[in-house]
């Protein structure tokens, strides 16, 4: 997944750990503040609020793998008036 801007969101059941493959991001997990780059990764536990916002030029890209009893997103707790992932952020 490609994301240049995510807004506020959370989810009921997965657990995600992100890997950042190319790009850099600032991830807030809850109210803890994280800058990564390249090969670097972040966890985010069960029902955490969490935030990822892209300040490079370059597109961030990440690998987000779920874990729990209903990994996907049709849980998504999602604040839609701050967010924009995938391409819709490239336009």
């Amino acid at each position: 997944m490609s994301y240049q801007f995510i807004g506020e969101f959370g989810t009921h059941h997965p657990s995600e750990h992100w890997i950042v493959v190319q790009g850099t991001a600032n991830i807030t997990t809850d109210v803890e503040g994280q800058f990564v780059t390249e090969n670097q990764s972040v966890y985010t536990r069960l029902a955490a609020v969490h935030r990822m916002e892209n300040l490079g030029k370059i597109p961030t890209v990440l690998i987000e793998l779920q874990s729990g009893r209903n990994p996907g997103e049709d849980d998504i707790l999602q604040d839609e008036t701050r967010c924009c992932r995938g391409q819709e952020a490239m336009g």
